[in-house]
């Protein structure tokens, strides 16, 4: 029995729908083993501009640094009418949670369940058995990069020049940050099934060069674990031919953003894979961490019912386990889930001939409700 403190960022879009229902679930479990989980919601995104004038405020920020984690759920574009009005972009919320908070490792699981091998483009013998997770560096590259001298003081910018526009950005990493990355890959694979898989493009990129030479002093401390390079494009390739190959990957911040929306389609949609973002900073609990679906804040079909809640809900489930430390809570939320899915329901982009498709907050009253029957068995 515990008492924790989360912080939820519901955001814009399908982003309130889906944090209410992975908040039910988080609730439901925490009642039945009996912890007190306290949440405190703030603005962030296009919801904050318009309340706050900012992606996110520094009261948020305050607010999220005493908490044990942060529940995000989705940030969207701004509405037309302010395109000429404001230089803000919901976005930024999520660069300064990131580089405030230190959050510079992103893991991304992919594991499709098997009643959904069908719901993916890839055919079923080829996704049979996989199971892989993606380490994605969160503070570097082409998202932070540095400029000097920086231009209008921005790591990016579009300038006009004699011949017509120019547009500039900044691919940066230290050896320090690559370090600290490609660890965080090698201990997580050595408690699966112990290979890493280092993506880059060094046959074109110096930041690649530096990669490729980090990542082998790192490997040589753990000889335990099978180690391999492969390019980028390579390795969007044999996610397609060969998924069930990785087992953990790690790359940096670019790579790892488009990698991880190409295997969001091994599980059959992105609203199945959630995300934790990580640092080095400890709770009483746990890793303090933000979590979050991979999914966008998708508003064409905001406030439908349409939505699927499962990458929230899972990544619930990655809040009990590396913030909370609850692990035995969050096998029971991942179980729950899986045995829904097995019962034959689903949420309108998996819809599949013969089940039962249902709305988004059917879908989190029932992982919920099985949650509270398998308390009961």
């Amino acid at each position: 029995m515990g008492n924790y403190t989360i912080t939820v960022l519901p955001g814009d879009g399908i982003g309130p729908e889906v944090t209410e229902q992975a908040l039910h679930v988080l609730q439901t479990i925490a009642a039945q083993h009996g912890h007190t989980i306290t949440t405190r919601t703030a603005l962030v995104g296009v919801a904050a501009i318009e309340a706050e004038g900012v992606a996110i405020s520094d009261a948020t920020m305050e607010l999220c640094q005493q908490s044990d984690a942060i529940l995000f759920g989705a940030v969207g574009a701004l509405p037309s009418s302010y395109s000429d009005k404001t230089q803000v972009k919901p976005e930024s919320a999520l660069f300064r949670l990131r580089k405030g908070l230190q959050f510079f490792a992103n893991l991304r699981p992919v594991r499709p369940f098997k009643e959904l091998l069908n719901a993916s483009s890839i055919k079923p013998e080829v996704l049979q058995g996989t199971d892989l997770v993606v380490v994605r560096e969160l503070m570097g590259g082409l998202y932070y990069g540095h400029l000097e001298p920086p231009v209008l003081g921005k790591p990016s910018a579009i300038r006009q020049t004699a011949n017509g526009e120019e547009a500039i950005d900044t691919l940066l990493y230290t050896d320090a940050e690559i370090e600290r990355i490609v660890r965080v890959a090698f201990d997580i694979a050595r408690g699966r099934r112990k290979k890493v898989t280092s993506v880059d493009k060094v046959n074109v990129l110096s930041s690649s060069v530096l990669w490729h030479r980090v990542a082998d002093r790192v490997a040589a401390d753990y000889p335990d674990v099978t180690f391999e390079h492969l390019l980028v494009d390579a390795c969007a390739m044999h996610l397609i031919r060969r998924p069930a190959s990785f087992d953990v990957i790690v790359t940096e911040n670019l790579f790892g953003d488009i990698l991880t929306d190409e295997a969001s389609m091994l599980a059959g949609s992105m609203g199945m894979l959630p995300s934790a973002s990580l640092g080095t900073k400890r709770t009483a609990h746990g890793l303090f961490g933000l979590y979050e679906p991979i999914h966008g804040s998708a508003p064409d079909i905001a406030g439908q019912n349409k939505a699927n809640p499962i990458a929230a809900i899972l990544s619930v489930a990655m809040l009990l386990r590396y913030s909370l430390g609850l692990a035995q809570e969050a096998d029971a939320v991942e179980q729950a889930v899986e045995q829904v899915i097995a019962a034959g329901y689903r949420t309108e982009d998996l819809r599949e001939e013969g089940k039962r498709v249902v709305g988004t907050q059917e879908m989190g009253q029932l992982i919920a409700a099985r949650l509270a029957y398998s308390q009961v068995s």
